[in-house]
């Protein structure tokens, strides 16, 4: 029996000082970003394409249209930013930095508030890391920030003949089971030293985009930074470096390079829920 006053599993209840504390980091962020240059979007609750953001394609909460269109609800806020401001917006507006604070949806009955940005037609990744950095100094905690290049696990499963999939499952076991020595390395990676001596023994198909992430993490400025190079994370639009932030088995944080509408773009999204839940620690 479900009674009136109860709310479905996942869904979000504020009110009190959860509210107040929610309201106050989410403009505390905002005037952040704000100072930063960004100007405020609010996107449809609904979409056509959220498919082309999850990877899984069951975690989206889909119904049909008057006109038997499948639509979705929100589960991803970036590609639908990038899309309605380049095809929509784009006689009206040539701005290029924008910020959302909104819920995503996912199934069954799942909703996770975030503040997130874009930075459309812009390639530069340390910029939107030190923002980050910027973020997490000003709310006076210090999680790890995880960086990555998806480039990297795909060369190296093309290179050995792999499955992607032992990366995607982070099945780290089998990995050293197959006892190469450059992969052994690769995978015991957590600092900017350890990254750079890889480079002595990684095949020459690996080296640019090695080069690539240890560039970007040399002019990252946040101090807790963490390097994991095979890392594969589940979103399918991130193309290049990225990362999240961590602590205490909480994502507090993603970001990184994706392309979208053609165009090369960099964006974040701050996990509303999980940053509440630290600061109240």
């Amino acid at each position: 029996m479900i009674f009136e006053h109860e709310i479905p599993k996942g869904s979000r209840l504020y009110f009190g000082k959860s509210a107040k504390a929610k309201r106050e980091l989410e403009n505390k962020i905002s005037s952040i970003l704000d100072g930063n240059g960004f100007e405020e979007i609010v996107t449809p609750n609904f979409s056509y394409s959220q498919h082309q953001a999850i990877a899984n394609d069951r975690k989206l909460i889909k119904f049909s249209d008057e006109q038997n269109e499948q639509v979705s609800l929100r589960a991803d806020s970036t590609l639908d930013v990038v899309r309605i401001i380049t095809k929509r917006l784009g006689r009206t507006t040539d701005h290029k930095k924008w910020f959302y604070v909104q819920p995503i949806f996912t199934y069954p009955s799942t909703e996770e508030y975030q503040i997130g940005c874009e930075w459309i037609d812009h390639d530069n990744i340390v910029d939107i890391l030190n923002l980050t950095g910027n973020i997490l100094d000003s709310l006076e905690i210090n999680p790890i920030l995880q960086l990555s290049n998806i480039n990297i696990p795909r060369l190296v499963a093309k290179e050995l003949d792999i499955e992607i999939n032992l990366f995607k499952n982070g099945e780290i076991a089998k990995l050293f089971d197959l006892r190469v020595q450059w992969l052994d390395e690769l995978i015991k990676v957590k600092d900017i030293e350890d990254l750079e001596n890889t480079l002595k023994t990684v095949p020459q198909s690996l080296k640019n985009e090695i080069e690539k992430l240890l560039n970007s993490a040399k002019a990252v400025e946040y101090k807790n930074l963490v390097i994991a190079p095979l890392y594969y994370g589940s979103l399918k639009y991130y193309d290049d470096v990225y990362y999240r932030v961590i602590k205490d088995n909480f994502v507090l944080c993603k970001g990184g390079k994706y392309s979208s509408e053609g165009i090369s773009s960099l964006g974040f999204a701050l996990y509303t829920d999980s940053l509440l839940k630290i600061l109240e620690d």
